[in-house]
Formats: structure tokens, sequence, C-alpha cells
């Protein structure tokens, strides 16, 4: 951990009042701190999280969160992100959970309520709420107040921390903790219905005091505490990128590594700007693979200024064609960033297609402008398969194809409860899409769709919630070898430099590229035919080779 610089001061009853700005020196209840144990795994977390918000919104400036991701269930798959810490298991291993998720409520044993062994503080998340309100109704012999700035220039936040005691603690020694928060990380959760898109909130990044916190040793009545703490905030933890705007802070006191008779929690404010007006045009959604449809670009937008940002004026493109433009008008504040969708624009087809967004002129244009990318849909057959099998919803089933011009060519549903349907669709060359939907938005049985030569478009268990979607460009150079040509080689494949087209004399060939787009003919070939395809941009292509009413047609890569 990196160190951390930080002055504590304790001053006795007669200097009690000097200096204090942001705690309240009267007697207040206590202020909850829920510390929650949970994982991208657990199947139930989602409900521990919703529990605990409602709990929050219902006690706004009087509960705060502390999401920690600890135990099996928050061990990350391959590619999964790593939301735990270093504190997370020592932490959990005090409180006596015996599964997740699981919580405490200022780390207070309620006798009969407890998750584990009498006398320990783990509660599962049906103990919530009762016992958060029996916290909140009970007198507090301190208070804690909280205020943070981050300076984006350093990108170091300086919190700093009042405590003062309007009674005695009945522990000779307490300890004061600062944990940091991240909120709005997306990523995968089971139980959360949106694949890798769950909302982490409150999640527990970094404890800047030390797992344990920094012990006060005078904790008698009209006792202050101001301490200040300057962190560099790193650009991630574990791999998973820390978004600055989206920081919290939390600070509490311990009774020893137990009892929390209060705390508080603050959003950090931002300092240190370059600029007063400035939009940073960040990234392109992204894109899935098209084949021609029109389709809606979606750009992140962040305030990087210290003025507010009331309206931005886009303009944006796709391969080099016609500009639109749009005006989108709303409210950033430093900091703040918005993802906008912009209006559908229509395109030309490439291989790989650029999609280009630029804002308007600002106080820096250096980050007004951003690309996105995508490719062409996968290529298949003109003969396409579906095997659908409903769940006991089946009228909730419906799906279509729809091709580049809008028409539906084949659809299908509502069905009865766990019917096995199977269709084949004779599609001629086109670009298509291929919708099924869910009316009740949790998914239903199985899909698959793939071509004659077992070409898979879709393939999904049934999770796919109000419904899944995939394009695909139907290529009748495809599956088009029912008269073949026998014994023709080429050879190297892929190629660099020179295809090489062997025993076919006399015959004809085409080259066409991933589109369909013819690129050159040759008649009568040698036996030993070669082709030159170094000037051939990198990718996929065709080759159709006809001789005496047969014909064969081969894919080929050109690697540069």
């Amino acid at each position: 951990m990196e160190k951390i610089v930080s002055t504590l001061i304790f001053t006795m009853s007669a200097f009690a009042m000097i200096g204090q700005t942001i705690v309240n020196t009267t007697v207040e209840d206590k202020k909850v701190v829920l510390e929650e144990y949970t994982g991208i795994h657990c199947v139930f977390c989602p409900q521990g999280h919703t529990i605990a918000q409602n709990i929050q919104n219902n006690n706004p400036g009087n509960a705060f969160l502390i999401n920690i991701h600890t135990g099996s269930y928050a061990n990350p798959g391959s590619g999964e992100p790593d939301f735990r810490t270093p504190y997370g298991s020592s932490i959990a291993g005090q409180s006596g959970l015996t599964g997740y998720p699981s919580g405490t409520v200022n780390r207070h044993n309620f006798p009969g309520q407890e998750m584990g062994n009498p006398g320990t503080t783990a509660l599962g998340r049906g103990q919530w709420t009762g016992t958060s309100n029996i916290i909140l109704g009970e007198s507090s012999y301190l208070n804690v107040g909280v205020e943070a700035d981050i300076d984006v220039s350093t990108n170091e936040i300086v919190v700093h921390v009042e405590a003062y005691y309007t009674g005695n603690s009945p522990q000779g020694t307490n300890f004061l903790n600062v944990a940091l928060l991240q909120n709005n990380t997306l990523g995968p959760q089971t139980g959360g219905n949106m694949g890798d898109q769950y909302v982490h909130m409150h999640r527990l990044v970094e404890m800047i005091t030390g797992l344990w916190g920094v012990e006060i040793s005078n904790t008698t009545s009209d006792t202050f505490i101001d301490e200040t703490y300057t962190y560099p905030i790193p650009a991630d933890y574990n791999g998973v990128p820390v978004e600055i705007a989206d920081l919290e802070v939390v600070a509490y006191i311990s009774e020893t590594r137990q009892e929390i008779p209060s705390g508080s929690g603050a959003y950090p404010t931002y300092s240190g700007f370059a600029n007063a007006n400035d939009a940073d045009a960040r990234y392109v959604d992204e894109i899935p693979n098209q084949c021609g449809f029109d389709f809606s670009p979606k750009v992140n937008v962040q305030n990087v200024g210290s003025d507010e940002i009331t309206a931005i004026s886009i303009e944006y493109s796709v391969n080099g064609g016609a500009s639109q433009s749009f005006d989108w008008t709303g409210s950033l504040t430093s900091l703040q960033s918005e993802t906008i969708e912009l209006p559908s624009i229509s395109y030309a087809i490439e291989t790989v297609n650029t999609v280009s967004v630029s804002i308007q002129n600002d106080d820096d244009n250096s980050n007004n402008t951003i690309e996105g990318t995508f490719n062409n849909s996968q290529e298949v057959t003109t003969t396409v398969n579906m095997i659908l099998n409903t769940d006991n919803a089946g009228s909730q089933c419906t799906w279509e194809v729809i091709n580049v011009d809008g028409s539906v060519v084949y659809s299908g549903g509502p069905y009865g409860n766990n019917e096995s349907i199977q269709e084949t669709f004779d599609l001629p060359e086109n670009c298509y899409v291929f919708s099924l939907y869910d009316s009740s938005g949790n998914g239903g049985g199985s899909i698959v769709l793939y071509d004659s030569e077992s070409n898979v478009i879709i393939s999904n268990s049934g999770d796919y919630e109000a419904g899944i979607s995939a394009y695909f460009n139907t290529n009748p150079l495809l599956g088009s070898n029912d008269n073949v040509l026998q014994n023709v080689n080429i050879y190297p494949n892929p190629a660099s430099s020179t295809l090489n087209i062997k025993d076919a004399e006399n015959a004809t060939i085409e080259v066409y590229d991933i589109l369909g787009k013819l690129l050159l003919t040759k008649s009568n070939i040698s036996l030993e035919e070669q082709i030159n395809v170094s000037n051939f941009q990198a990718g996929t292509y065709f080759i159709k080779i006809a001789k005496d009413n047969q014909v064969s047609t081969e894919k080929f890569i050109v690697k540069n």
C-alpha cells in the first residue's frame, strides 16, 4: 500500500471547540455503518444490495454502506474483474459469518439474530433493516464528520475527519477508520440478470487508515479529534480502473476491532482543473458487428472542466460518409459523464468500419474527437436453421428475421409451453437481423441458429432476459460445393504474397472479397497458377474455380 500523510491531533476539554468545523458537538443518535460481505458469484447478493440500498435511501445522511468483496464467491473467473481487497478476509473473519451475503450493522452483536455463533456480529440480509432501525434509535457518545477533495491535476484525495466525544467511551482505546469506496462499476453478478453490466455500488477499494484504523488513546467526554490524510489515488485496483468521479468516503470509529458507535460519509469535491469549459469525448460504446442496418452510435462525454456543461453540439459519421449533427442538452457538473445515444445513421458497409465523433470547440480541443470501430457481421450460407425450445411460458416467446430493407421475411410465436420448434430459412444474399423476444423480460428456453455448414449465429441456453439479436450476411459463395472439382490444391493459406492454385488447368477463377465484390477473373489458367495477393488488404477472401460444369468455392486468408 502506498504511504499516506496524516496528522492526528487530540485536544482535551479546554481546547475542544478550537478549529471544529464539520462535526456537531451536541449529542446525536448513532448512524448506521453497514458492512456487506458480497461477491460477484453470489446468487442472493443482489437481494442484499437492494436491502442495504433501501436502508440508506430511507435514512439519508444517517446510513452508510461498505460493500466488501470477499470469500469464494468473490473469486473472479477468467476475464472477470477482481473486486477483492487485502482487507476483506480479515474484516469478514472477525464477524463470524457463515454464508453470503451477510453483513454487520455497526459490528454490534444482536442476541438471537446472529448468523453464526452466539456473540458474533454477522447478520443475514433479513435482519439488516430491523437492526439498523435499532441502531438509529440509540444515542451516541461521539459524532463523526468527514469531507474530502480530489485534486484532478495530481489525482490525490485529501480526507478531513473530525470527531467529538459528547460522552465517555466504554473503551480506553478507539480506532479511527477511513474507507475509500467506488460506485457505478459495471461487472458480472450472478443473480443480477444484467450479464456483465451489473452496477456495483459502495465497493470497498482501500482502507486509507489501514486494516484496523488509527489509534485514539483519549476517549473521554469533550475530546476533539481532527485528522487529515493525503492519499495518492492509483489508476486501478487489481486491474479495475478507478473513476475518480465515482469515489466515496466513509469514516467511522470502532471500539477495538468491533463495536462502531457511529460514522459518517461524504462524496468528494474536486479541484485543480486546468480549464473552465472542457468536455472530453471519452469513448464510443462498443458496437456489435453490423451488416448495413442503420444504427445509433453511443458516445460517452465527461465534463473535465470546472464549469457546468448544459449543451453540447455533436457531429458524427461512419466510414467518412455524410456527417450528421445532434445537439445535446442537460447538466454535467465537474467530472460527471453521460453516454449520449445519437440518432440513427446510414452508411456503406466495409470490412472494418469507423465511427467518428466530434464535439464543439471549447477550452481544450485535443479531447474533442473520438473514434470507434466495428466489423462487418458474420458471413453464413443462404440456408439458416433454427432450433427453439420454449420454457413453461411459451406464450411470451416470439421471433422474427428482418432484411436490411426493413422487411420481415420470417417470424413466429407465440407458442405453447415446453415446445421444440425447428425452422429452416431460405435467405437470398442480403443483410439480416434475427431477433428473439421474451415479453416478460426473464428469458426462456434455449435457442440455436446455424447455417448449412454448421456456422453458429446464436447459441443461448435461455438467459437472454427481454431478448437476443444477431446480425449476419448470407453469401451464396458459401456452401456452393454441390458439384465440386476434385484434387484442386490452394496454398499457402493464409497467404501473404502469392496464392498458388494447382491441378486446375484450363479452369476459370474468380476472386471475391468478404463483401462479395469481384476482384479479379482469370480464364484458362495454367496447371500451377499463381495469384499476386501482396496488394490485398489483410482479411478473408473467396476463390471460385469453375471447369467442365464443376465448381469449387474456397475461403482463403491474406496476412500482410
